[in-house]
């Protein structure tokens, strides 16, 4: 029994331990302007993702708002939301530097009526989400013609379904993210999403998430295929990620992965990485 008992001890000293340099990382973290995190799980509760990623050293993090096999979904339950913002403030997120990503089930653009229907009630639904968890951004892929009408009509229907939205909730900035020109997807082209922010009425609640991939796909190697890579493992390099965490221009801005990972290679490592990349960390 006192074997028993001073090995629990051991792993509850150890657990400290872990915690307190989980601490030290992130306040080493906080020094810099950049804020680096990853898409995380609410599994067990959407407070999870703030507390996964405190324990990644992550200043900024993505997440889900619901599931993404269903339409529909359960109300937000109040004290989930109180406690994800609590949490949040405990742990030092910002709402600035988190990143809700909408649901793959959405397409605003879609030329058909039942499809693009329920997508504007769960874009709506997304931002109403964002406004109670006190959250500024939203992140989603416009959406796809299907080949089945134009890339202007396509890029209509996506901007009526944002101005909608607007209408029905307060505050929240729609971000736009780049895609990779995969099939009949829009916003592969940075006209096209030039040509949604036009017809937004709102501009002060539009923005634009660049992705990385996304862009290198459709633009320099052109092969219009969405295949993520880790940091430093792909065809971008890791000079380009040096460059790109060293751009004052992206102070303040969300900085989030979307890498698959590999054994010793997961989030956390990568987070540490860049971050590692800084040249304010070097000091």
């Amino acid at each position: 029994m006192m074997a028993a008992a001073r090995k629990r001890k051991s792993e509850a000293l150890g657990d400290e331990t872990e915690d307190e340099e989980r601490g030290d990382r992130r306040r080493k973290i906080r020094k810099t302007n950049k804020y680096i995190g990853a898409h995380v799980g609410i599994q067990g509760g959407i407070w999870k993702a703030v507390e996964s990623s405190a324990a990644l050293g992550a200043g900024a993090f993505a997440l889900f708002l619901g599931s993404q096999r269903s339409w529909k979904r359960p109300v937000l339950d109040p004290a989930a939301a109180d406690r994800f913002q609590e949490k949040c403030s405990e742990l030092g997120f910002d709402p600035a530097h988190i990143l809700p990503h909408g649901s793959y089930l959405m397409n605003c653009g879609s030329p058909k009526d039942d499809v693009s229907e329920k997508s504007r009630v769960l874009l709506v639904d997304e931002l109403s989400r964002c406004s109670r968890l006190g959250l500024r951004l939203y992140n989603f892929h416009p959406g796809s013609s299907l080949g089945a009408i134009t890339t202007q009509q396509c890029l209509d229907k996506i901007a009526a379904a944002i101005n909608h939205a607007h209408q029905q909730t307060p505050a929240v900035v729609t971000v736009l993210e780049n895609m990779s020109g995969q099939g009949s997807t829009v916003g592969g082209r940075f006209c096209e999403l030039r040509r949604i922010i036009d017809r937004v009425r709102d501009r002060s609640r539009v923005g634009v998430c660049l992705d990385t991939c996304h862009a290198f796909a459709a633009g320099k190697l052109g092969c219009n295929l969405d295949r993520h890579e880790d940091i430093g493992k792909g065809n971008i390099g890791l000079s380009a990620f040096r460059d790109v965490v060293n751009e004052p221009r992206l102070d303040g801005v969300p900085l989030i992965l979307e890498t698959p990972g590999r054994p010793g290679f997961q989030d956390a490592e990568q987070i540490e990485l860049l971050y590692s990349l800084c040249e304010k960390n070097k000091e």
